[in-house]
């Protein structure tokens, strides 16, 4: 899927202060392919939102990423690459400079014109507990193909520091957010495979993960009908909810946590077990959904005041049963979609990153205590120069 939204090229150049070209990269915790976005911005203001596009995985390099996310489950040093790892970070490599060179072509850019990508790498393991979190994805590599400066591996500074490593976009949402005529406080809902919110009230933010996004419903039904995900939400709409069995999975020690906290994709798996065995495959893509959806509203009385106003992005906001239930769940409050706002439903973490690596070219912080928990409000990632 592609996106593309008026765009006006500055000068280049990427002086302190000066608005700047990025392109942001983000493969998210779903493995459905690689977003790709600029945007022009000094690494606080937003300037201009720009083009967006998808550079989709096949069944085949899915099949080899859960693999690979199967079998960094064992790992404890973030360094190792054994095997299918080793193997699917050249897919990862490969795929985001392919989706990178078809993306300047399609708009009319030239390497020059870009000051910096935002290289966030696939996530195969998060154990912030451990201070261990594993992006595979070569930044060097990929700066050195590209001819264009990369900044890489965001979260280790901060998981190195003692923070969650998690969630990353806080910063940007609040830029993004400072652009609406919105009653405050507003949360950000990002529905990836794991879901994460954003608070934002004036300056201030709170940020974690709420628990699973699309990870167990997609792959419930995957092993259920083969299918990637449920389409339109239609499987959830024609099931109904084990309510009992979504209040056994809300006993999970993670939702009696305060935020700043953060998941693994595969963290509730174990916690579900065979749960599902013995339930149809519209009833359980119903209590799934309406897990995400309860997940999501467990953090409300966590949060200085309940949010005005949700907006929803991620490949959950395309759920229209999924928004019914968070719209059931957190009335009062307004639920909509990042599309009804202006923003990008798929793109927005890719968005995210470019900003945060112009952030981190300046010095800029970008995690803070009450997003990841952090000691003190950190910069991030690597630079790799071409």
């Amino acid at each position: 899927m592609s996106e593309q939204m008026a765009f006006d090229l500055p000068s280049p150049g990427a002086s302190a202060g000066a608005s700047v070209l990025a392109i942001g990269l983000m493969s998210g915790t779903s493995q459905d392919g690689v977003d790709v976005a600029l945007i022009d911005s000094d690494g606080e203001r937003i300037a201009q939102l720009g083009a967006t596009a998808c550079r989709p995985y096949s069944k085949t390099e899915r099949t080899l990423l859960r693999r690979a996310t199967a079998a960094a489950a064992n790992l404890s040093e973030r360094s190792a690459r054994p095997g299918v790892v080793a193997k699917a970070e050249r897919l990862i490599n490969d795929a985001h400079a392919e989706a990178v060179e078809s993306f300047l072509v399609a708009n009319g850019l030239q390497r020059g014109e870009v000051a910096v990508i935002g290289f966030h790498g696939q996530t195969l393991l998060h154990r912030p507990e451990q201070r261990l979190t594993l992006q595979i994805g070569d930044g060097r590599a990929l700066a050195a193909r590209l001819g264009i400066p990369a900044v890489y591996d965001f979260r280790a500074a901060d998981v190195a520091a003692g923070g969650q490593g998690a969630p990353l976009a806080p910063v940007f949402h609040r830029a993004l957010v400072r652009r609406l005529q919105h009653a405050s406080p507003i949360a950000v809902l990002n529905l990836g495979g794991v879901a994460n919110v954003t608070y934002i009230d004036g300056e201030e933010l709170i940020a974690c993960d709420t628990g699973p996004g699309n990870a167990l419903l997609d792959d419930f039904l995957r092993l259920r009908t083969g299918e990637p995900l449920d389409t339109d939400g239609r499987a959830a709409a024609s099931g109904s909810i084990d309510e009992k069995m979504i209040e056994r999975l809300l006993a999970h020690p993670f939702f009696a946590l305060a935020p700043p906290k953060s998941l693994d994709r595969n963290a509730f798996r174990g916690w579900v077990g065979d749960t599902l065995d013995g339930i149809g495959v519209e009833n359980g893509a119903a209590t799934l959904t309406a897990l995400t959806a309860a997940a999501v509203a467990r953090i409300v009385p966590y949060l200085p005041r309940p949010p005005a106003s949700w907006i929803v992005a991620g490949g959950g906001a395309r759920n229209p049963t999924l928004l019914r239930m968070l719209t059931e769940r957190l009335a009062p409050a307004r639920v909509e979609s990042a599309h009804a706002v202006g923003w990008s439903i798929d793109s927005l973490e890719a968005q995210a990153f470019a900003y945060l690596a112009v952030r981190s070219l300046r010095g800029l912080p970008i995690t803070f205590p009450t997003t990841t928990g952090a000691p003190r409000p950190l910069t991030g990632g690597v630079l790799a120069k071409p």
